[in-house]
C-alpha cells in the first residue's frame, strides 16, 4: 500500500517538474485568439504569453498554419472578418477598436490600408502608422524629410511598401516617387523601424514611372515588395520587386503578349503564388498566377469571374480561401466570394455609406515591433 502511494506521490512530483514546460509547448500550439484569452487566466501566464520571444516562437513554429483574416474599414467601424467562413455568418468577423492615437475620424473608410506584414498594417491615416489589431500595439511613423522635399518639388509617390528583413529583425516602409514632368528624377526612400529614420537609397537611378492613375500597394511574397510599374528606358509594363534583404530593385515579366490598360490590373498573392488580375466592371475578370517564380512562361489564366450577378458589376480581386473560392470587393461598400470556376456565391454590403470599403489580408500574431537601436 505505500509502495503504490510512493509510485503516485512520484508520479505527481515528475509532472509538477514539467509543468511549465508542458504549459509553453501547449500554449505555442494553440491559435491567437485563444492565448489573448488566455492572458487573464493569472500573471504568469500573462507575462508568458506577452513575452515578445514566445510571440516570436508562436509565429515561427509550424505546429498549425497562421491565422489569415480580412481587416475592412468601413464608415463607422473596422472589422476583422474570417473569409473562410460564410460572408454571411455574423459569429466570423469582430469589431476591432484602433488605438486612441488614430487621428483619422469616422468614416474609417477614408484612411488608407498601405501594407501588411506579419500581422502588422501599415496605415496611411493623415501620419503614417503601424498597428497589430490582435494585440492593439502600434507606432506613428514621422514624416519622411526627403518625402517633405520632394513634396515642395511636386513629386509623386506612385508605390507603397511594407515589409520584413529577417537578416536584420527590422521592419521596412518603401516609398517610390518620381517628378511626373521629367524622366530622370524617380527616387527610393526606406524607412527602418530599427534605425527609427528615413534614408534614400544611394546609387539607385530608377527607371520606373507609374502605369496607372493611383498610386499602388505593394505585394509581399518570397522576401521582396512587388508593384506594377512602367519602366520608362525600354518602354514596358511590368512587375517591379524589391527584395527586403538585398534592398535591391529586380524585374518581373507580365504574362506574353499581355496587352491590357494597366489602369485595369492589379497585383495579388493566391495560395502563395504570385497573381495579376485584370478588375472586372462591366466585363469579366481575369486571374492569372505565375506559378514558377520569375519565370514567364509559367503565367497561367486560373479563373474568369463573371460580374453579371454582382452588384455595381464589378469584382476586385482581395486573396483565396481554403476550398479555392476567390473573394473581393464590389467596388463599393460589399465583399463578393466566387467559386473556382468564377461563379457568384455570396455578396454582403458592410456599409450603406457611398464611401468604398478598404480591404486588406493580415495575419493574427503576437507580435511586437522591435525596438530601435542604440546610437
Amino acid at each position: 500500500m505505500k509502495r503504490a502511494r510512493s509510485r503516485r506521490t512520484k508520479k505527481v512530483n515528475n509532472t509538477m517538474l514539467l509543468t511549465q514546460e508542458l504549459i509553453v509547448q501547449i500554449l505555442l500550439r494553440l491559435p491567437v485568439k485563444s492565448l489573448v484569452r488566455f492572458q487573464c487566466v493569472s500573471k504568469t501566464w500573462f507575462s508568458l504569453i506577452s513575452d515578445p520571444q514566445f510571440a516570436k516562437s508562436h509565429f515561427d513554429l509550424a505546429f498549425k498554419p497562421p491565422t489569415h483574416k480580412l481587416v475592412l474599414l468601413a464608415d463607422s467601424e473596422i472589422l476583422s472578418i474570417d473569409f473562410n467562413a460564410s460572408l454571411h455568418d455574423d459569429s466570423a468577423s469582430s469589431a476591432l477598436t484602433p488605438p486612441n492615437y488614430f487621428q483619422f475620424s469616422q468614416p474609417y473608410s477614408s484612411a488608407q490600408i498601405l501594407g501588411s506584414c506579419r500581422g502588422f498594417l501599415l496605415l496611411d491615416c493623415g501620419d503614417l502608422c503601424l498597428w497589430n489589431p490582435t494585440t492593439g500595439s502600434y507606432k506613428q511613423i514621422c514624416m519622411s524629410p526627403i518625402g517633405s522635399n520632394l513634396l515642395d518639388a511636386m513629386f509623386f509617390t506612385f508605390l507603397y511598401g511594407f515589409g520584413y528583413d529577417p537578416s536584420k529583425d527590422d521592419y521596412l516602409v518603401v516609398m517610390v516617387s518620381y517628378d511626373p514632368n521629367t524622366h530622370d528624377s524617380t527616387r527610393a526612400e526606406m524607412f527602418s523601424l530599427r534605425a527609427n529614420g528615413w534614408k534614400e537609397m544611394e546609387g539607385t537611378h530608377l527607371s520606373y514611372m507609374n502605369c496607372s492613375d493611383d498610386a499602388r500597394v505593394g505585394k509581399l511574397l518570397n522576401g521582396a515588395i512587388h508593384w506594377l510599374a512602367y519602366r520608362y528606358d525600354v518602354l514596358v509594363d511590368l512587375i517591379v520587386a524589391f527584395d527586403l534583404t538585398e534592398r535591391s530593385f529586380s524585374d518581373i515579366p507580365l504574362p506574353i503578349d499581355f496587352e491590357i490598360d494597366m489602369n485595369f490590373c492589379e497585383l495579388e498573392v493566391l495560395g502563395g503564388f504570385l497573381s495579376l488580375y485584370v478588375v472586372g466592371c462591366d466585363s469579366p475578370a481575369e486571374i492569372w498566377v505565375m506559378e514558377e517564380y520569375k519565370v514567364q512562361s509559367s503565367w497561367t489564366k486560373t479563373i474568369v469571374v463573371s460580374v453579371d450577378h454582382i452588384p455595381n458589376r464589378y469584382f476586385s480581386l482581395v486573396c483565396s480561401t481554403e476550398s479555392g473560392d476567390v473573394v473581393g470587393t464590389d467596388g463599393r461598400t460589399g465583399l463578393v466570394k466566387s467559386d473556382d470556376k468564377g461563379q457568384l456565391k455570396e455578396h454582403r454590403s458592410y456599409s450603406d455609406d457611398y464611401l468604398r470599403v478598404q480591404v486588406a489580408v493580415y495575419t493574427e500574431s503576437l507580435l511586437s515591433l522591435p525596438v530601435e537601436e542604440d546610437n
